[in-house]
């Protein structure tokens, strides 16, 4: 046994021996994948070569602009497209957009109307043992040279100057400039940015699934939520205030008798390392912005989707109701944090919840077909179900109030207003029909009157103490449907919609909107080149023009398809809006117009980006290719001059050189290609682009940014990455609703950053402001803008 190496006499230990075997399987893996990048790149330069060859091409070399599938192409596509994994398979697919398909799946393409023309299989053999050899000659050296740290994350080759990674067992190499070549090292550690972020503003509302979520308090703010961030907005002095206390979506708000104290509930979330975050309201000062109390954690299942306080008792109760299959309505002591009763509440769907005002021992909830009271005695609650008698029994009581003699007040999906005598199941009063449709929001001014707001009809309605109508007007259009009611100042409403806007006005006068947002998933973000301005488009196709400092925006625009990326024109005359649909479209940035519209293959346009001189627009799609177009006449017209085709996945991100020469991409299973702009020619000499200097970082893979990507990324963690103009920070968007805030360039494995959260979903998108004063984040799901000043 002597001479075997994994008896105890070996002079290499077991572990070591161990080790080393883990070494070589892995430097195999590597070679591996290596190899297939190698083939996948020979292969594209031999389908060049032969696109070159076929009748119809460009003068110059250049290649027809609609380059017909070949053979070459077609092994290219059999190849591994998807990130592959050492031992977990298939990544699963994110939000970003999904993986392309895996390899014994059939890939969607374009169709193409040009004969096709293929290599004899005796060439393509040919070809491929050569390029084989030739890949594992190169791969053998390579790994010889390799100096520097090697782990299973990164390494570098000093002599070939690149870094490589890997995301998901797939490597990324990313060539690094000449100039640091000699002087790079992955043991450097990267420093803390010297600047900061703070909130300062958040577009829009959440009134597209929630309810009763919008209040005036005595500061004369007004409270409402967007995402995970409470917003205290003071609308004379267009100053917000924000409480930041919860980690993933609100969905429901409660205001104590006091009218300081503030009961909040959120959903249950997900951290970044896979852990649960439960459920749970939050109580907390709305002057000093504390925390005072957290109810609930580990009780709640899925959301908390009402609150409320009690009123007679000075507030000392709270009730709040889950999202659990049985709706479990719990009471609290909240100043003790504990829960004093519970109760299966409901089958079907809650949509309110609230203390009677006179009874601190009533509560009354409603929803799908229910109207319910509920006597608490002790630690047990005891139901009595409002009846409907002669009364149609509607399919949902979609809202409760209660009148100043004690009266229950209900609105419901047929368009009722029933009145329910005090503290009683019985109804005593009907308004029949007192709209078309739905009654979302119930609102007792203080004079005892009564205001209705309707969800179909968008109307709001003044009802005196006998409930005979004194007015109405109309919410507009574009505005949807009511979604929550309350008093303002001086005899002012607050309205919130189902389009996250929030609305004031008295009547019978017009309401205007005071907060606007999106209101569908968000991902189109660009900055105007010289003024506080930046433009974004969602999937609710809508474009909007924001001003930074009105928060306002300046216009807003429905397209005809939903919206996924925008981008402005150096000039800033015009701005190119990207959807899903393949269609993109140019407009007017001052007067909204519709200058040009144009459609490049039917998915996804998930790029577009005009060069630095203004020449040039690059428009990168879910097809795999980037399509370039010569601008003229300050972007009112535009034509076709190439089409830059290699990629084997979609393209995801896209940067111009400063000198508008060069184009980098990114794309779907971690790619980086370059190509020579004014054509679209694929550029496989890395000498040629190591040293271009970039107008943008806005790619999340290459050798600048590489040190954004935490440890075990899966490759769609990082969303975007953005630097900022004067090239010392760059801000990232991750899939677990926060924003990083690194130094420039962050060129270190696993960079240091600071940390930001507000949103509640994937964050989509960054952008510094043309001056770097401040940075704007969108979030996905949540449909939030935020507004971070850079400190």
């Amino acid at each position: 046994m002597t001479d075997d190496n994994v008896s105890a006499g070996s002079t290499m230990e077991v572990d070591d021996r161990l080790s080393h075997l883990e070494q070589r399987v892995q430097l195999q893996e590597d070679e591996l994948q290596l190899l297939k990048a190698e083939l996948a790149d020979a292969l594209r330069r031999l389908g060049y070569c032969e696109e070159l060859t076929q009748p119809g091409a460009g003068a110059g070399g250049r290649r027809p602009t609609v380059a017909p599938p070949t053979k070459m192409r077609q092994l290219l596509q059999a190849l591994p497209s998807k990130p592959l994994t050492l031992s977990n398979g298939y990544v699963q697919q994110k939000r970003m957009g999904g993986y392309p398909s895996s390899p014994s799946s059939p890939k969607k393409e374009v169709s193409l109307s040009i004969k096709r023309k293929s290599m004899s299989t005796e060439r393509l053999s040919t070809a491929r043992r050569e390029m084989v050899s030739d890949s594992r000659s190169r791969t053998t050296s390579s790994s010889s040279s390799a100096c520097g740290r090697s782990s299973k994350e990164c390494a570098v080759n000093a002599e070939d100057g690149y870094v490589r990674m890997f995301l998901r067992g797939r490597p990324v190499t990313m060539h690094m400039p000449d100039q640091k070549r000699d002087s790079y090292s992955l043991e450097h550690k990267g420093a803390l940015p010297e600047h900061k972020l703070k909130l300062q503003w958040v577009y829009g509302y959440r009134g597209r699934d929630c309810r009763s979520n919008l209040y005036l308090l005595p500061t004369g703010e007004i409270v409402y939520f967007n995402a995970s961030v409470v917003v205290l907005y003071n609308v004379e002095e267009q100053q917000q205030r924000h409480y930041l206390g919860h980690n993933d979506d609100v969905k429901c708000l409660g205001i104590h008798p006091d009218m300081v104290t503030i009961a909040t509930g959120q959903v249950a979330g997900t951290s970044k390392d896979g852990k649960l975050l439960p459920p749970h309201v939050r109580v907390w000062d709305s002057v000093s912005l504390n925390t005072l109390h957290v109810i609930g954690m580990g009780v709640f299942d899925r959301a908390v989707t009402c609150v409320a306080f009690s009123k007679s008792n000075g507030g000392a109760h709270l009730c709040a109701v889950d999202d659990a299959n049985d709706h479990i309505l719990s009471v609290w002591n909240w100043q003790k944090e504990k829960q004093l009763a519970d109760v299966k509440c409901s089958n079907d769907s809650v949509l309110a919840a609230a203390f009677h005002p006179m009874d601190a021992n009533l509560i009354v909830t409603c929803g799908k077909s229910h109207l319910n009271l509920w006597t608490m005695d002790g630690n047990t609650l005891t139901k009595r179900q409002g009846l409907f008698e002669k009364n149609e029994k509607p399919k949902y009581v979609l809202c409760v109030a209660f009148a100043e003699n004690g009266d229950t007040i209900t609105g419901d999906s047929s368009g009722n207003i029933f009145v329910w005598a005090k503290g009683g199941n019985r109804i005593s009063q009907v308004v029949a029909r007192a709209h078309e449709g739905g009654i979302f929001s119930l609102c007792v001014l203080k004079d005892g009157t009564l205001v209705s707001g309707g969800g179909k009809d968008r109307r709001m309605v003044l009802w005196d103490h006998d409930y005979n109508k004194q007015s109405e007007m109309e919410v507009p259009e574009a505005f949807g449907p009511v979604r929550a009611v309350t008093e303002g100042k001086q005899g002012e409403l607050l309205v919130g919609t189902t389009k996250n806007t929030v609305l004031t006005g008295s009547f019978p006068e017009t309401l205007n909107p005071i907060v606007q947002g999106h209101t569908d998933e968000l991902w189109g973000l660009d900055i105007h080149p010289s003024m506080e301005q930046f433009v974004t488009c969602g999937q609710d196709k809508q474009v909007h023009l924001w001003d930074t400092n009105s928060h306002q925006p300046l216009w807003s625009k429905t397209i005809e398809d939903p919206g996924r990326c925008a981008g402005f024109h150096p000039s800033g005359a015009v701005l190119a809006v990207g959807t899903m649909t393949g269609r993109w479209l140019v407009l007017d940035a001052d007067t909204r117009d519709l200058v040009f519209m144009h459609t490049d293959g039917n998915e996804i346009i998930s790029n577009i980006k005009y060069s630095p001189d203004g020449n040039f627009l690059a428009v990168g799609s879910h097809d795999n290719f980037v399509y370039i177009y010569a601008v003229m006449e300050n972007g009112k017209k535009y034509s076709r001059v190439g089409k830059c085709t290699g990629h084997s996945s979609f393209v995801t991100h896209l940067d111009w050189s400063v000198d508008s020469q060069y184009i980098v991409t990114n794309s779907g299973d971690y790619e980086i290609l370059f190509w020579e702009a004014s054509s679209g020619k694929h550029v496989t000499s890395m000498d040629l682009v190591r040293n271009v200097e970039w107008a943008t970082s806005t790619c999340v893979l290459g050798f600048s940014v590489f040190g954004v990507w935490p440890d075990g990324a899966d490759g769609t963690d990082i969303n975007a990455v953005c630097r900022s103009h004067d090239s010392s920070l760059l801000a990232s968007a991750d899939d677990f609703g926060k924003v990083h805030l690194f130094s420039n360039p962050c060129s270190q494995p696993r960079a240091p950053s600071h940390t930001y959260g507000g949103h509640s979903s994937h964050v989509t998108n960054v952008a510094f402001l043309h001056d770097d004063s401040h940075l704007i984040s969108t979030g996905g799901k949540d449909t939030s803008i935020l507004q971070w000043v850079v400190a």
